[in-house]
């Protein structure tokens, strides 16, 4: 068996068109995300800081994110599409958890699954399904409309460290 091959454990990676790996980069800061709040919540700091910086993160990162794939990329495959229905549902579920201060412990563990698995719904699944039809033009417009940002992390308090 050759080494080079993919396993359950370890999928090969997938290929990415160029106008869609910014898109990409940000579901990587999204996983580290999750990252921060589970070790947050393993190093017993204060909820309250945790929740603090996802919101943040949410009103910099997420909703602008979220935005985006709605009015560019999610139309390539249509509103009625179930992949699509399936997205814009975890998008509102996503903001809800967000949105919501109440049972901080459950709503930050739930926060850190829901937008885990949603991420990888998104690259394992429908972006590939997006970049299987999108036509050049429609991907152009992605390029244009979203330009390369660098990541600015909130330095204010990183509980993570």
């Amino acid at each position: 068996m050759s080494s080079k091959r993919a396993s359950v454990s370890n999928p090969a990676p997938i290929k990415r068109d160029k106008a869609l790996q910014q898109v990409s980069r940000e579901h990587h800061h999204g996983l580290l995300l999750c990252w921060k709040i589970r070790t947050g919540i393993s190093k017993n700091v204060p909820l309250e800081r945790i929740k603090r910086y996802t919101d943040w993160f949410f009103k910099n990162h997420l909703i602008p994110h979220f935005e985006l794939e709605e009015k560019l990329i999610f139309p390539i495959l249509g509103k009625d599409n179930k992949l699509i229905k399936r997205a814009m549902t975890e998008h509102r579920r996503l903001f809800r958890l967000f949105k919501s201060a109440e049972e901080l412990h459950k709503k930050l563990n739930q926060i850190e699954e829901e937008l885990a698995g949603h991420i990888r719904f998104e690259e394992r699944i429908l972006f590939t399904e997006i970049q299987k039809i999108a036509t050049p033009g429609q991907l152009k417009l992605i390029s244009e409309c979203h330009s390369e940002e660098k990541f600015i992390e909130n330095q204010t308090d990183m509980f993570w460290k």
